[in-house]
């Protein structure tokens, strides 16, 4: 019994037939929904299907991911069925300049989900980090794969304390949230995100005219907050995180700086 799905009863599989059956409709954005045992990543694995034609709302989540990506190549790890790691394929018909939105968007929509399900004060940390306190419960990536946008999120749902990869995180049974159940969670972060995209996609991508950039703001708690970015190189940069700007880059002191100019963004020791 020690391989099965059921072994971990704290831990039930998720149901592919009742996620499809509950998020793919008549107008409905997702178009797919694969639940795979395990898998190496599940953004490689739909920026794969992106290359090869995939349809826009192709959705796939992991029982178990093997060698799961960060930003900028950092790993990301949790024992199979003890979060959501789930990725979404989208083509927005947006000018190319404003893509860099869709994982500020996932972000907005996750947290909002989260929190309304969870109970919990669940933040943003530019660019791509949901918060509960200063810890990380969840990670964005977005990736580009010619007209296409593969945005992948690992949440923690039920990692245990002593399953952390590093002190830094957090789960949603550690912060003891009202909802550890993964397939509400995923139909409430979906149906989030589905909100958010058409009424940026229906604005072109402007997050002014769509309500992402003030939405965004108001759950971000990099903003406000005295910052030291590490830029490539070992450079480094210091000031007060004023704003996002109107393509989604975090402006501190008189720069804008894009997710890929920054290794980190830390509060000052």
């Amino acid at each position: 019994m020690s391989n099965s799905r059921y072994s971990d009863l704290e831990r039930p599989p998720l149901s592919e037939d009742a996620l499809r059956r509950a998020l793919i409709r008549p107008g409905s954005l997702w178009s797919g929904v694969v639940v795979a045992d395990s898998t190496g990543s599940t953004n490689a694995d739909l920026a794969q299907a992106a290359g090869a034609g995939a349809e826009e709302g192709a959705v796939l989540v992991a029982e178990e991911q093997t060698e799961g990506r960060g930003r900028l190549g950092r790993s990301w790890s949790a024992p199979p069925r003890s979060g959501l790691m789930v990725s979404v394929l989208l083509r927005p018909d947006v000018p190319a300049t404003r893509l860099g939105w869709l994982p500020l968007l996932y972000g907005v929509a996750a947290a909002s989900a989260v929190r309304r399900l969870g109970e919990v004060d669940v933040r943003l940390k530019w660019p791509n980090d949901l918060l509960v306190g200063d810890r990380k419960l969840a990670g964005i990536l977005a990736e580009r794969v010619g007209d296409a946008v593969v945005v992948g999120m690992g949440l923690n749902v039920s990692v245990r304390p002593e399953e952390l990869p590093v002190a830094s995180a957090t789960s949603l049974a550690i912060e003891k949230a009202a909802c550890t159940d993964r397939d509400p969670l995923l139909r409430a972060v979906l149906r989030e995100v589905e909100a958010h995209y058409r009424d940026w996609v229906a604005a072109r991508g402007d997050a002014d005219a769509s309500g992402l950039r003030a939405a965004y703001q108001a759950s971000c708690d990099t903003i406000g907050q005295d910052v030291r970015v590490e830029l490539p190189g070992g450079d480094t940069l210091a000031g007060r995180a004023a704003g996002i700007d109107a393509e989604g880059r975090l402006v501190v002191g008189e720069h804008a700086l894009s997710a890929g100019d920054v290794v980190h963004v830390r509060r000052p020791s």
